[in-house]
């Protein structure tokens, strides 16, 4: 008999846009529950994810609820997500000017069952539909969230042709009135693309 506690591992994933990466922890579960790492700053940072995070948000939203796209411009920030209840489709956007991905996207359905979490790097804009009844989300971020610095995309621009998975969102009047991202391009300063720029993490990683 031993005492010994299991190695915790992780599991990382590039998307086909470079810098959005799925992670997957091992969870150990018993007749007394479960147990995983939702985060080793160690971990992350071999997977290129470099931290430091600074600020920690929750959000709860009914069905149909859509929230984005949004990104600060000045201040960008990359955000790491995982889904406590329910089930969202969580999208990003590579809107950094000069970037050969400019106007990609990528989307990946998470659930508090599967226990995977998201990174959004800093320069790309993201947002969420709830595809459950409701969803309870938590992301943690690199930078301060400031009003005045967010800037909103549209959600159903017909340029990026996003699949939300909802018909009709129900929407904030803020994210109601956001515009095409053509619309905002003037606003998107060059430093968006330096400030994450993706080199020399491998497609598929064990931690």
């Amino acid at each position: 008999m031993t005492n010994e506690k299991p190695v915790a591992h992780l599991h990382a994933e590039q998307t086909d846009l470079p810098g959005v990466i799925i992670l997957e922890p091992d969870v150990y579960s018993d007749s007394r529950g479960l147990f995983y790492e939702s985060f080793h700053t160690e971990k992350y940072r071999a997977f290129g994810i470099p931290g430091p995070f600074v600020q920690d948000n929750f959000s709860r939203s009914t069905g149909g609820t859509l929230r984005g796209l949004h990104l600060q411009i000045k201040r960008p920030q990359g955000k790491l997500i995982r889904v406590l209840r329910g089930t969202i489709r969580d999208v990003s956007v590579d809107v950094r000017p000069g970037s050969p991905m400019f106007g990609r996207w990528v989307s990946i359905d998470l659930s508090a069952d599967s226990y995977q979490q998201v990174y959004v790097p800093a320069g790309f804009a993201h947002g969420f539909s709830v595809l459950s009844d409701d969803a309870e989300v938590e992301y943690k971020c690199t930078t301060h969230y400031n009003a005045a610095d967010e800037v909103g995309i549209a959600w159903n621009d017909p340029e990026l042709d996003i699949d939300w998975g909802v018909e009709s969102p129900l929407l904030s009047e803020r994210d109601a009135a956001n515009g095409t991202l053509t619309s905002i391009v003037d606003r998107l300063p060059q430093s968006l693309y330096a400030v994450n720029t993706v080199r020399g993490v491998p497609r598929h990683l064990d931690f």
